[in-house]
């Protein structure tokens, strides 16, 4: 069997960070995969604070939006540590954006800054992740990484994607599999 042949797409699944983790930028993420082939992965982590409120950001994209008091205070994600100054939308199925991408029937992503502000006043899909910069694997890299228990891997729900806290996101993801966190090595737990 060549090695294309066992190739298994890992698109529309998270990636969860084991406790042992050592880069500090992936401690407890959970990733969204968006594109995974032959040729490499692309993610973006749902549940890293990049520190900025969506109202911050859209005031830096475009001066004269409107951010109603409800959208405020989203919070932005750190999406990953490749091109950190580009903004991608995960967001619940909405067509008629400038640069879009269906995913899966149910979610697409967004490049452009349109969907930002129509996101800040309501006008924008449903539910929507707002993260700046991705994550991304060179060929063969991320099955390397799973292959050297660095991650989990579940199939990716849209409660999870856009309902759940982000501060229980990591663990709601370990639950999904059916472990119990304290399972998963002796650090889990500790500061």
């Amino acid at each position: 069997m060549s090695e294309t042949a066992s190739f298994q797409s890992l698109e529309n699944h998270f990636l969860i960070a084991m406790p042992t983790m050592e880069d500090p930028y992936f401690s407890r993420t959970v990733t969204y995969i968006c594109e995974h082939n032959e040729r490499g992965a692309m993610g973006l982590v749902i549940n890293q604070p990049a520190g900025m409120t969506l109202k911050e950001l859209v005031e830096q994209a475009d001066k004269d939006a409107i951010v109603l008091d409800t959208k405020a205070n989203d919070i932005v994600m750190a999406g990953g540590p490749v091109s950190q100054e580009r903004g991608f939308i995960l967001h619940t199925s909405q067509p008629g954006w400038a640069s879009s991408l269906a995913l899966t029937p149910e979610i697409m992503v967004t490049t452009s800054k349109d969907i930002l502000s129509a996101i800040g006043n309501a006008e924008g899909p449903h539910k929507a992740i707002v993260t700046l910069g991705y994550a991304g694997w060179g060929a063969g890299q991320l099955e390397e990484e799973i292959q050297h228990n660095s991650w989990l891997t579940v199939e990716a729900d849209l409660e999870l994607l856009f309902d759940i806290p982000v501060h229980k996101k990591w663990q709601t993801a370990v639950q999904k599999l059916g472990i119990d966190v304290w399972q998963l090595g002796p650090d889990v737990g500790h500061a």
